[in-house]
């Protein structure tokens, strides 16, 4: 390099070098003013006039919920002559986007608009149950992260409250609610009431209305008769030492939003839902009835305003479902030395079959089943949509790997082949009923022959199959195998590559089973030469 090259590298490496610390340094006002109103706090009286120009703040749950799926917007479809809305927020969200399923989601959907109604369904446990794989954890994943993103918004804002007050030094300090309770409940029963009217009155161009249990928790209800014998029953100066603060859901920092795993009985015992005496703080109160001595910390408690899922549910030990049972009857759950506390929270579980039989089986979680809504997630029977979850994953920008035409779609024909029943119809072929679930035409077939296939398996798809994880494993280790080839990867490979798979997959109850795949992977392959001989002779023509 000689003198001038290396000057001129000089200045360009100066001149990077300051872009980059202009670019850290630059003030981004849009930031600031963004932390700013996440961070809002104000009076009490302040908040009453936000509630004036926008009763929603007020809403519950399930109403924040339903909103902020459809704040993302529908399209409608039709299918064998039957109207289906498919919600966009279930598509196009990334590594968690779920593809086919419309009616399932419909289901869900229905369900939570009910509920957001006080229909009922406010009160019931939402089960999803499914064969494994199945999306089912993915669509919670989904809502939670979509919660957290509308809390963030101006249309899903909510705001909670903290008390101030003074330590024993006389220092001021913010007590926050550990729950994130609405900051009405603060006010007597009559006036929260007239207040809850007023803004029904508002929102009468919405289809549900606002509702609020008044009884506070332990924490708060401690500072406000405190405050309140100290202004003689004067409940608006107690307001003023009410900071009310806007709140932003967050799974991580555990603010709404709550997960629950089932472990063993030596390591998990009930505290984990509804909290435990904190005993640092015990040593400062000296009561184990004092509220502050308690850590409201149990995954119901900080799941307030926002959901809570539970992951297996149907493995929980009895002591956690007795929790379970009173938080979705009564939307109240009880920690230990103190009252019930009243729960504002969507509640979500999954389970797979094996598990759900267990509970229908089972005549001792009779209750358990009475407060369950169950939505079942089966695995897709469309070969355009279980070709989306490939073309997603497997792509030449993703793998560096050319993907030979018809790969995906040859790896999506087997997905739905091996979950499919066979047809009563005898002259139809399990490759002909694919096709026909996918909207294609096959010659002497309608849509009415669909109906009755559909009506005459209606557990498709729920029981048999292999999973979409299973294609995608085998999707990958084809890719990765040298002895697959370096530079490509083409249908012959990923079918050589699930023979195997197959050989080794553990969901097969007996040999019976495993030689029936191994016969539909065969008759997919024959579908690839049917495929391959007809573009071979349009070619030629």
């Amino acid at each position: 390099m000689n003198m001038e090259n290396k000057k001129e590298f000089s200045k360009k490496g100066k001149r990077d070098k300051q872009s980059l610390e202009s670019l850290i340094r630059t003030e981004d006002a849009h930031t600031t003013k963004v932390y700013e109103e996440l961070n809002w706090t104000g009076t009490f009286w302040e908040y009453v006039e936000l509630l004036e120009q926008e009763p929603k703040i007020a809403r519950n749950s399930y109403q924040r919920l339903y909103d902020m799926v459809m704040s993302h917007g529908i399209n409608e479809s039709e299918y064998c002559k039957r109207k289906y809305v498919r919600y966009k927020f279930f598509e196009g969200l990334g590594d968690v986007s779920i593809y086919g399923l419309e009616e399932n989601l419909m289901e869900f959907m229905d369900t939570i608009k009910s509920a957001s109604r006080h229909y009922g369904p406010e009160r019931r446990v939402i089960l999803l149950h499914g064969p494994v794989g199945s999306s089912k954890s993915t669509i919670v994943t989904a809502l939670k992260k979509g919660l957290e993103a509308y809390s963030r918004t101006p249309d899903g804002k909510l705001y909670s409250f903290s008390w101030k007050t003074s330590d024993k030094d006389g220092n001021d300090v913010l007590v926050p609610c550990p729950m994130n309770e609405e900051p009405l409940k603060l006010l007597p029963d009559d006036i929260r009431e007239t207040i809850i009217s007023r803004m029904n009155d508002k929102l009468k161009e919405s289809d549900y209305s606002l509702k609020l249990d008044g009884s506070l928790n332990p924490v708060n209800e401690f500072y406000y008769n405190q405050l309140m014998e100290k202004y003689k029953g004067d409940y608006r100066k107690v307001l003023d030492h009410v900071v009310v603060r806007r709140v932003v859901l967050s799974e991580k920092n555990r603010i709404g939003i709550g997960t629950f795993q089932p472990k063993d009985e030596k390591s998990q015992d009930a505290t984990e839902l509804t909290g435990d005496i904190n005993y640092r703080k015990l040593a400062e109160y000296g009561s184990e009835s004092d509220p502050r001595a308690f850590d409201f910390d149990g995954e119901f408690l900080v799941s307030n305003r926002g959901l809570i899922e539970f992951q297996e549910i149907l493995k929980l030990q009895t002591e956690f479902l007795y929790d379970l049972l009173g938080a979705t009857q009564e939307h109240r759950v009880k920690p230990r030395r103190f009252n019930q506390v009243p729960i504002d929270e969507v509640i979500l579980g999954h389970t797979n079959n094996a598990e759900f039989e267990k509970l229908a089986n089972n005549k001792f979680m009779e209750a358990l089943r009475d407060r369950t809504i169950k939505i079942d997630i089966p695995y897709l029977l469309k070969i355009s949509e279980e070709q989306k979850i490939y073309d997603h994953f497997y792509n030449e920008s993703t793998v560096q790997k050319h993907i030979a035409p018809h790969t995906t779609y040859l790896a999506a024909l087997f997905a739905v082949v091996s979950r499919l029943e066979e047809s009563s119809k005898h002259d139809m072929s399990i490759i002909q009923k694919a096709k026909l679930y996918n909207g294609q035409s096959v010659h002497g077939f309608t849509d009415e022959h669909v109906k009755e296939m559909q009506e005459e398996s209606p557990k498709e798809g729920l029981y048999g199959g292999v999973s979409a994880r299973f294609v995608q494993n085998q999707f990958s280790n084809a890719i990765v195998n040298p002895r697959m080839g370096a530079k490509s990867l083409n249908p012959f490979m990923l079918f050589a590559q699930i023979r195997e798979g197959l050989k080794s997959h553990s969901g097969f109850q007996n040999q019976d089973d495993r030689k029936s795949m191994m016969e539909r992977l065969e008759l997919v392959e024959k579908e690839y030469d049917r495929i391959v001989k007809r573009e071979v002779q349009q070619a030629l023509s």
